[in-house]
Formats: C-alpha cells, structure tokens, sequence
C-alpha cells in the first residue's frame, strides 16, 4: 500500500484518537491496539517516515496515560503477606510435609542414639559445651547458657547466625535439594541429643518449655528453609507445560519469597531467645501465653491459611467460568 493511501485510511480515526482525551478505558483499549497495528505497519514498510515517527508519539502517548492512571495496589507486602506466600506454600506442601518428616525421623535418631550411647552426645555437641553445661546443671542453672550474655547482643549475634545459616541451608538446595536435607538432618540430630541429656537428668520437661519458648518459630523456619533450598532443587526435574530453566526459575523464585518472609520469624525468635527464655525459671502460667502465640501463628500462618487462600482462589476462579 502506497502511503498517501495508507495515512488516507487512517487520518481521521488518527486525529479522532489524538483529540478524544477523556474516553472510557474499554474504548481507550481499542484505540491502543488498533494504533499498535498502524504502527508496526508502518515501522514495517516506511521505517523512515514522518508518519511512523508521529503514530510511535501517539501510541507512546496512550500508553502512558494507561500505566500512570492505572489504580496501583495499596499495599504490595500485604498482597505478598495475604495471597503470594500461603499459595507458595500450599504450592510446596508436600515437600515442607517432607521436611518436617525428616525433622522428625533425624530428632528421634539424635534422642535415642544418645540414650543408648552416652559418648555420642560429646562427638554431636563437643566437649566444651557438654562439660559446661553438667557445670551449669550442678549449679543449679542447667539453662545458663541463655543468660550467658547481654539480652541485645544476644538478640543481634542470634539473629544475624540465623538468617545467615537459613540462607547457606537454602542454597545448599541446588544440587537436587540433598544438601539442604542433610543439613536438616544434622542439625535435627544435635537437638535430640540437646534435648535428651536433660530427659536423662530429670529436666525434661523444663528443657521442651525453654526450648519450645524461641524453638517454635525458630525451628519451624529451619525446616521451612531447608524445604525452599529443597524446593528450588528439584523444580527443574518436574517442568511440567515449560522448560526445565523457566521451571527452575520459578521454582528459585518461590524458594527466594520464602527464604524473605522468614526473616522476621527468625528476628522474633532471636528476640524471644534474647530476652525471654533467659527467664526460664519463670512459671509454666507466663510460658505458656508465649507457646500457645507462637504455636497458633505457626499453625494457622504456615499449615491452615494457606489452604484457606487456595480455597478461595479456586472458588473465585469456578465463578468466573460459570
């Protein structure tokens, strides 16, 4: 097609489009597509034409109008907090059921190895620490080492190793997520020992509520992390409808997301760690408020709601197609 006869056709509806500034968004739509078609006709055959230059200014116009008048969401943490990460974990659910498995089967393995062998505790946890602690437990402060230094140093060197080994187990997670598996296990291990040295000085009970008070939070993250690392890992053996590297993105993506929204789970349990369970003395009545939030949070957070969201996304998407 001849230009002349091309800017003849499209002249009118040209100007039309470029005076009508106040139109409704279904017909601003129409006009943008139909001007996107003039224009790659036009890029097409007169590449070095006014008529392209003046067609990309008022296509670049429209869109811009489209983009800053577009109604932003209000609030993006909380669309990440409400939707984004309990349809990731809903997503994931059956490797964060493995991970907590595994949890599981290593802390058993680490409690009774250590019952039946006294000497495995000291090759899991050290000699240092285990002779420090028969020290504090014949003093009568089995649980010393929470108070052993200032509640704000503490919070901060405790969160800063937190956040920085859950980064190192999640990463770990790119060769098939074996790796971070094995960490878990490891670490599953030292604190079923942890717990059955007090269990075999009486001090079992004690020693799950001290725990329990910062191990709520913190250990549930541990296993959420290592089931991201997990998570990223296999996600280029399943693609699915795409490839094996966009299934690998995504798959680091969520991994990411999940990673991001456990740090302030791990900067409240360090806080918890820092300032509260140093009281461990205190009685089970002002314990057991802080066991019951952090366990409800974990509960509902991390094992309900996701179910929840996922249950309205699929109703909302059934109303739409009906």
């Amino acid at each position: 097609m001849r230009e002349g006869l091309f800017i003849k056709k499209g002249k009118d509806r040209w100007e039309q489009i470029e005076q009508d500034r106040d139109v409704p968004a279904d017909e601003t739509a129409s006009n943008f597509t139909r001007l996107i078609n003039d224009l790659g006709y036009a890029k097409t055959f007169y590449p070095t034409s006014k008529t392209t230059a003046y067609l990309n200014a008022l296509a670049s116009r429209i869109y811009l109008s489209i983009y800053q008048n577009r109604r932003e969401r209000s609030n993006r943490l909380l669309q990440f907090v409400k939707t984004d990460l309990p349809l990731i974990m809903y997503r994931h659910r059956l490797i964060m059921l493995f991970s907590l498995c595994v949890f599981a089967i290593f802390f058993s393995i680490g409690f009774f190895s250590s019952a039946h062998d006294p000497a495995f505790i000291r090759e899991v946890m050290g000699d240092e620490y285990i002779n420090m602690t028969e020290r504090n437990i014949e003093e009568g402060n089995p649980f010393n080492v929470y108070s052993s230094m200032s509640s704000f140093y503490m919070w901060i060197e405790i969160m800063r190793n937190n956040i920085t080994v859950s980064i190192m187990y999640f990463f770990k997670g790119l060769f098939l997520g074996i790796p971070s598996i094995l960490s878990l296990g490891k670490e599953s291990i030292r604190i079923g020992a942890f717990e059955q040295m007090f269990y075999a000085r009486g001090l079992g009970q004690q020693a799950i509520v001290t725990v329990l008070l910062h191990g709520i939070l913190e250990l549930t993250a541990i296993i959420i992390t290592c089931g991201a690392g997990v998570v990223m890992g296999t996600s280029f053996l399943f693609p699915k409808t795409g490839t094996r590297l966009q299934a690998f993105r995504n798959g680091a993506k969520d991994g990411v997301k999940i990673i991001l929204a456990l740090v302030p789970v791990f900067i409240v349990a360090a806080f918890i760690e820092g300032y509260i369970t140093r009281h461990y003395k205190m009685p089970l009545y002002m314990s057991l408020p802080i066991l019951l939030l952090t366990g409800g949070f974990i509960t509902w957070y991390f094992v309900i709601f996701p179910f929840v969201v996922s249950g309205r996304q699929l109703q909302t998407a059934r109303s739409q197609h009906a």
